[in-house]
């Protein structure tokens, strides 16, 4: 034991995830905020969500941003929004959160899965026109970890066809392709802010972003309802709206993303730096500044490395440790049987390192250094 741990006692534990380093600076922020929702007198929607969403949308470059309860909900209001009928195709990927299908399956379509690149984790172009079909009605590129598809490129694939693209942003926030924000390149962006996320409320989240204005109103219908006037609906919707105390929570946080975004960077060369080379990483695609939402690694041997890094005090996560073609829910899918071999083997051995913008640097390297002693 060194002299700093007979002083201080024992060495803390490294998390995956812990929200109060950075809460802990903007807690009066964070309560004048909620007293504000509090004293409004409105619970529902009203002030706060509407300037949140004027201001994640400014954020993004212009659009119209449209609160909803969750990452998941955001998916389903889009896929309604664009007219997605029972018996349609979605194509996607199976390394992914259920959510991105549980979504696709909620509206009564089917998903379609397409590999993906062994490197970057993200859905292989190359595979998509196969999987296009007569029923095909939308893609799903799915940017994940922070990373990013190419979706001018997937454009091109789908050009011509009538086939729209919904981002699934749930871990891109701050990411950017060539200079533009996630979220800005296809039909509608579809976002989460579960407390993990780049930027996260304190309970659920989500919201849907659109450049079209009329895609717009169509969303703002489908998360009340379908209202188009008071008890009046026009189409079929639901009730998915954001709260507004969690609006207000995001509105203190959405100024602070940047910075937190540019020290999961930091943090992520840091990685790249004290991790041993046999330790093969998950890399950012072609022309992407990824936004870090994970720091992911491969490794053979997962539930041993992982054992033995908790045994050393370091928490991971695997995100995700089965593809989604692969589970009991979706077995009965006509792309249940196919063989999707790198989403298959990144289920095998994908690890999550500890990664948020107040980890410390020394937590980064006791990490690498951890891994470079059990990884073999």
């Amino acid at each position: 034991m060194t002299e700093a741990a007979k002083q201080d006692g024992p060495i803390p534990d490294v998390p995956m995830f812990d929200y109060r380093a950075q809460l802990k600076p903007l807690r009066a922020q964070m309560l004048a905020a909620i007293d504000r929702v509090l004293d409004s007198g409105t619970l529902i929607l009203g002030g706060e969500v509407e300037a949140f969403e004027r201001a994640f949308a400014e954020a993004h470059g212009g659009g119209h941003a449209v609160g909803v309860n969750s990452g998941t909900d955001a998916l389903v209001i889009a896929f309604l929004a664009l007219g997605v009928q029972p018996g349609d195709e979605i194509v996607t990927v199976a390394n992914t959160a259920v959510p991105t299908v549980s979504a696709i399956r909620m509206v009564g379509a089917m998903p379609v899965f397409v590999d993906v690149d062994p490197r970057t984790a993200l859905m292989d172009l190359e595979q998509v026109a196969a999987a296009l079909g007569k029923r095909t009605k939308v893609v799903v590129p799915v940017h994940l970890y922070g990373n990013m598809v190419d979706v001018d490129r997937l454009r091109t694939v789908v050009a011509g066809r009538g086939i729209a693209i919904v981002e699934d942003c749930a871990q891109a926030q701050g990411a950017t392709l060539r200079g533009r924000p996630a979220g800005t390149f296809g039909d509608i962006a579809a976002y989460s802010f579960y407390p993990t996320k780049n930027l996260g409320a304190y309970g659920d989240g989500g919201a849907c972003l659109t450049r079209d204005a009329q895609l717009a109103e169509r969303l703002r219908s489908h998360r009340m309802y379908g209202f188009a006037g008071a008890y009046y609906a026009e189409r079929d919707g639901i009730n998915s709206r954001l709260d507004p105390i969690q609006a207000a929570i995001l509105g203190v946080k959405l100024p602070h993303l940047p910075q937190w975004v540019e020290r999961r960077r930091a943090l992520a060369a840091l990685y790249d730096r004290s991790l041993p080379p046999h330790v093969p990483r998950v890399v950012a695609a072609a022309d992407v500044a990824h936004g870090y939402h994970l720091y992911v690694v491969r490794v053979a041997d997962r539930d041993r490395v992982r054992d033995e890094l908790r045994a050393r005090g370091v928490m991971t996560g695997v995100h995700y440790p089965h593809a989604i073609h692969r589970m009991r829910a979706y077995a009965a899918l006509p792309g249940a049987q196919q063989s999707l071999p790198h989403s298959e083997a990144l289920a095998r051995e994908v690890l999550s390192l500890p990664m948020w913008p107040e980890l410390g640097e020394d937590a980064v390297q006791r990490v690498a250094a951890a891994v470079a002693a059990v990884v073999r």
